[in-house]
């Protein structure tokens, strides 16, 4: 064994004890791990109690391992250059060690579903093992879901990443790995919260930033202590993402805190508050490594020092391990509970029901829808760093596209963040508004914006020859097969017309409006399959197939009938859609369900005529200006071909002339002669 695996092994073990300890020490001081008598339900016994968190424990330590080791092949580690990118020979390595690190990940995922049987129940681990309890919580309970589709995927990752050995499947597996990280924590406390329409995506966040940062780190430990190539590319792209992991953890930790603890005095005076005080010390600690590698590890790096490097990453890496272990004891301990009973309506949709509806109160109740308002921020932010980076180097970016964009993000704003985020989900006829919007409205705006242009302008080629860096990803993901296809104009029709009609005439419905998670799908769905289309139709940004506008504007005409036909079935209908749901939130002031699903159908038949008349407007300027283009090139190709030409008759001109002359002076010799 040589001097770096002993290395290797030294740092897993001090950091496997580091969270091991804090768990314990949470659990304890928490009374995670303490007896409960609860009347009507057995005790699962002592071995659920410890095995539980022990277990979660080692399905986030694999999880973190795994994205880490996906995220060094696919990201961290520069790509070899050629016709043909390739993965390096380090970069393959960490593939197949990440594929035995998801074996384990899927296995502790297996043992967690096992012992939370155990724990709902309130049966022994045998028992359930042995009984026909296990396959009856799996279908029925969302925990056992989420867990499933954990050990599934990971399963997934573990088969295919030992035979890929390309950048886009390194890629492709690295995605996969960050989905299979989001069910679980989506249907813990978050789901039960009582603001749970903002601790789902502050939860769903905080995990998304955690594991990268976790794993890369661990990557960049192994990788330092093996004393392999390229040590410092690795650390200086890891040093850029780890500063977004770090704000994006900080935010959405204080978002989670705030949703569970709105008293501020709950973080001295309960158990999770002190648990949550405890993490937000390890937070600053691991902020002030951060800070450290940045201003001096970096440099010493460079300067090929990498000793400088493992000892404080392996420190760090101790710190994170001790943080994961108070973060499963802080989620096995249960925040204080509200001092008075939430109404129904409020467990259903996160808000009390809002008073009659008014147009004054549709504009000024705002509501903060914390996934939106995340969007939207970042959507923007990263618009304006475009454009602001093509200004600072001299180009110049159109206002009109970026007034478009930001008008866009305004309208996402208006239906998600003002009184009609709120009424959309007690009032079918809101809802149809902010469709409609979402779907047909915005998306005009934000493709007339030019996102993937300026994306590809203001991108820089990556460093090293070869590599594949943000631009980079972007051009093969825009001439990738995927894209060439879903971006075909009757495939994009196709999903912009029928998603609609499938979604509203099946049990999906009912199922999204009852589950945050699901009503945050479906309004990503109607805004990403709006864009699509209306890419394919009007967008400035490259695409794999454009139709001349004659084309266009037949599609146009084409598909905009098919939501009016949408319009008039829901006003012809007998039964309410989701009557479920819309029975158990219908305002006392509103009017019958049916009635109101009535006027959502008029207004999904009468707002087709306004994204119809902009794109048509839009469409004529372009035609318009497409044109002059066609003309202006034309001139310049005629002027181009006389010049040409006239070059020509000039040349045979002057030959003529030079035939002339020369025949004269041997004229003139013979006459001399």
């Amino acid at each position: 064994m040589n001097k770096g695996t002993l290395g290797i092994l030294r740092v897993a073990v001090v950091a496997f004890a580091a969270a091991v300890g804090t768990l314990v020490a949470g659990l304890v001081l928490g009374g995670a791990v303490a007896e409960k008598i609860i009347p009507g339900l057995g005790d699962a016994g002592v071995v659920t109690r410890w095995g539980l968190p022990v277990s979660r424990l080692l399905m986030n330590l694999c999880a973190a391992v795994t994205v880490g080791a996906l995220l060094a092949a696919a990201v961290l580690l520069p790509i070899s250059g050629g016709r043909v990118a390739t993965l390096s020979d380090d970069a393959v390595g960490y593939l197949r060690a990440g594929s035995w690190v998801a074996a384990a990940w899927a296995t502790a995922a297996a043992g967690t579903l096992i012992f939370t049987v155990a724990d709902v129940l309130g049966e022994p681990v045998g028992q359930v093992v042995t009984g026909s309890e296990l396959s009856s919580y799996v279908g029925q309970l969302p925990q056992g879901t989420a867990l499933m589709l954990v050990v599934l995927l990971a399963v997934v990752v573990a088969l295919l990443a030992r035979t890929a050995a390309t950048p886009g499947a390194a890629f492709g597996l690295l995605v996969m790995a960050m989905v299979a990280l989001l069910p679980p924590p989506l249907t813990g406390h978050a789901a039960s919260a009582a603001n749970h329409s903002v601790a789902v995506t502050g939860v769903a966040l905080h995990v998304a930033a955690v594991v990268p940062w976790v794993g890369g780190l661990g990557v960049l430990v192994v990788h330092a202590l093996t004393k392999r190539d390229k040590l410092d590319i690795m650390a200086d792209r890891f040093s850029r993402m780890a500063l977004w992991c770090y704000i994006t953890v900080g935010a959405s930790g204080l978002v989670n805190v705030i949703a569970r603890l709105p008293d501020p005095a709950e973080l001295l005076s309960t158990d999770y508050g002190r648990l949550a005080l405890g993490k937000i010390a390890f937070f600053v600690v691991l902020g002030w490594f951060g800070w450290w590698h940045r201003e001096r590890t970096l440099p010493a790096v460079a300067e090929r020092r990498p000793l400088a490097f493992t000892r404080l990453a392996g420190v760090e890496a101790v710190v994170m391990a001790a943080t994961m272990g108070l973060a499963v004891a802080l989620a096995r301990t249960a925040p204080p509970a509200p001092e008075t009973e939430e109404s129904r309506i409020k467990a259903l949709t996160g808000y009390e029901m809002p008073p009659e509806i008014t147009p004054g109160r549709l504009a000024s109740m705002w509501t903060f829808d914390f996934f939106f308002a995340v969007l939207v921020v970042v959507l923007g932010g990263l618009y304006l760093a475009g454009v602001i980076r093509l200004r600072r180097r001299g180009d110049a970016w159109p206002v009109g596209r970026t007034v478009s964009w930001f008008i866009g993000l305004l309208t996402i704003v208006a239906v998600t963040e003002t009184g009609v985020g709120r009424y959309a989900q007690v009032l079918f006829s809101v809802h149809m508004v902010q469709h409609m919007v979402l779907s047909m409205l915005s998306p005009i705006f934000l493709v007339m914006g030019a996102p993937v242009t300026l994306a590809l302008r203001a991108f820089k080629p990556a460093k090293v020859r070869g590599d594949r860096g943000p631009r980079e990803w972007l051009t093969v993901a825009l001439h990738s097969r995927v894209t060439a296809v879903v971006a075909h104009p009757a495939v994009a029709t196709v999903i912009f017309v029928a998603s609609t009609f499938t979604l509203y005439f099946t049990s999906l419905f009912e199922g999204a409006m009852r589950n945050h998670l699901g009503h945050i799908a479906m309004s990503i769905h109607f805004l990403l399959s709006g864009t699509l289309f209306f890419w394919v139709l009007i967008g400035v940004d490259p695409a794999p197939k454009k139709l001349p506008y004659p084309g266009r504007i037949l599609l146009l005409f084409v598909t905009m009938p098919f939501h009016a036909f949408f319009g008039l079935a829901l006003m012809n209908l007998g039964q309410p859609l989701a009557q479920a749901w819309y029975t158990a939130v219908n305002p006392p002031w509103g009017t019958s369900v049916i009635k109101d699903q009535h006027t959502g159908g008029a207004i999904a038949w009468g707002f087709g005529e306004i994204p119809t008349f902009i794109v048509l407007v839009v469409l004529a300027f372009q035609w318009y200006f497409d044109d002059q283009r066609q003309a202006k090139r034309l001139d310049r190709k005629a002027d181009r071909a006389a010049a040409a030409e006239a070059q020509q008759e000039d040349d045979e001109l002057a030959a003529y002339n030079a035939r002339l002359a020369k025949l004269a002076e041997k004229d003139d010799q013979s006459r001399k002669a």
